[in-house]
């Protein structure tokens, strides 16, 4: 019960500590964020900040890497389905897929908000494009994209699909995120599956 109760106070700290993150590059921008900053928003002591994480840097990274460790072991789940519904030429493939990662989004709004805005991490997109990438792709048999089956160069192919799909999600969470997760995986999936000049009317 000890080791429970322990567990649980890391989890509430580390809780404590992200948010007042997330808080704190709202108002001021990551950059200018010290860790005494942060320690006194989150209502802790420098000790306990520095049991879990070297430095500020060291926070964002470990957040950052939470959040695309969980995107990634969603989509891997979900790929033999999106393959197999895309085969089929179902005309919304990655529907389920999308509904998962904008539901995960939608739970963690506030960090993602923050981290993919002007005042941010800017070095998160370019990791997100390359986390994008080796998740999707690869010589993986469970890979969803075959590397001999592209028809363009792939770094063009993930910094259209990830440049288009990260500017869907921050349109979202900055319009204050009015669409359920359901309605933005249609939004989405549509875009993706038929292309955005279908998506604008001008192909059927």
């Amino acid at each position: 019960m000890r080791e429970s109760n322990t567990d649980l106070r890391v989890i509430r700290t580390k809780e404590s500590i992200r948010d007042a993150l997330v808080e704190l590059i709202d108002e001021k921008g990551f950059e200018a964020i010290t860790v005494k900053d942060i320690t006194t928003r989150a209502k802790i002591n420098r000790g306990t900040f520095y049991a879990h994480y070297q430095d500020k840097y060291d926070l964002m990274t470990q957040c950052e890497e939470e959040i695309m460790f969980e995107m990634s072991r969603m989509a891997k789940q979900n790929f033999p389905s999106v393959v197999a519904e895309l085969e089929s030429n179902s005309p919304l493939a990655p529907f389920s897929l999308a509904v998962s990662i904008f539901e995960y989004l939608n739970k963690n709004s506030g960090f993602m908000k923050a981290v993919l805005g002007p005042k941010g991490d800017l070095s998160f997109q370019t990791r997100l494009k390359d986390f994008m990438w080796k998740t999707i792709s690869g010589n993986d048999a469970n890979a969803m994209i075959k590397e001999e089956n592209l028809l363009v160069p792939g770094p063009y192919l993930v910094s259209y699909i990830a440049s288009a799909h990260i500017g869907v999600i921050q349109q979202w969470l900055n319009s204050g995120m009015k669409e359920s997760p359901q309605e933005m995986a249609r939004i989405l999936s549509t875009i993706t599956v038929n292309g955005p000049f279908f998506a604008a009317g001008l192909k059927k």
